[in-house]
């Protein structure tokens, strides 16, 4: 008798515990199964239709790069606010070099963000603010800084960040995006970093479920068999 005792109180408390966060599970759930994943990721915002290279002024060779970077790590050519830059990466960083003079280009500044910004942005918003940022949101915690974000007026609170060593669109963020960050942080309790899908809240929370479930079985094992001896 006492252990049927004590298996329906660990039922209940366990019962209180795991269905609050069961309730978050299966919310969150719906939420990342009814909106699409490509919504969420803001395809729809930022899309740059670029012309092909003109290889015709491209007068910098790879040798050429690997003399001026020594410690150059990779490379790519591609055209960014109509020149045809290379993108070197070295261990200092990224660089940009104007692919037919070989001249290293500064960091991006407001005037050319902006301009990328508006050239990627596909909403229906006008361009609200701009602004360089060190200090990262959580938003893009992940992203290395600095970054431009670029703040859209349109309905979902858009935002393009941009980074002013490459002049790519690093990361895309509006309001339901927002959302579904937080049912995320909700969904594997991770209320650091929202991105550890092994930490130990969650693995508590998955162990204490299927002790919720085993009791429940003991349970119902005992009332079926007192039952039956009755």
């Amino acid at each position: 008798m006492k252990l049927a005792f004590w298996s329906r109180r660990l039922h209940k408390w366990l019962g209180l515990l795991v269905g609050i966060q069961a309730l978050l599970w299966m919310a969150s759930g719906v939420y990342m199964t009814a909106v699409s994943i490509d919504f969420i990721h803001g395809d729809h915002l930022s899309h740059v239709e670029r012309p092909p290279l003109d290889a015709g002024r491209v007068a910098v060779q790879p040798a050429q790069l690997a003399a001026q970077f020594p410690s150059m790590t990779s490379f790519r050519l591609k055209r960014l606010q109509e020149r045809d830059v290379y993108e070197v990466k070295h261990p200092a960083g990224v660089s940009l070099v104007d692919a037919g003079t070989g001249q290293r280009l500064d960091p991006l500044d407001e005037t050319g963000a902006r301009s990328l910004a508006l050239e990627a942005y596909q909403g229906e918003g006008n361009l609200k603010e701009i602004r360089l940022l060190h200090q990262l949101p959580q938003e893009v915690a992940s992203r290395k800084g600095p970054l431009w974000r670029a703040d859209f007026d349109d309905e979902f609170g858009s935002a393009l960040y941009i980074s002013p060593s490459t002049g790519e669109v690093v990361a895309k963020r509006h309001t339901m995006w927002r959302v579904f960050d937080f049912l995320w942080m909700l969904h594997i309790m991770d209320y650091d970093t929202r991105s550890d899908v092994n930490n130990s809240l969650l693995r508590a929370a998955s162990a204490a479920g299927v002790l919720f479930a085993l009791s429940g079985l003991w349970l119902l094992w005992f009332t079926v068999r007192r039952r039956t001896a009755s």
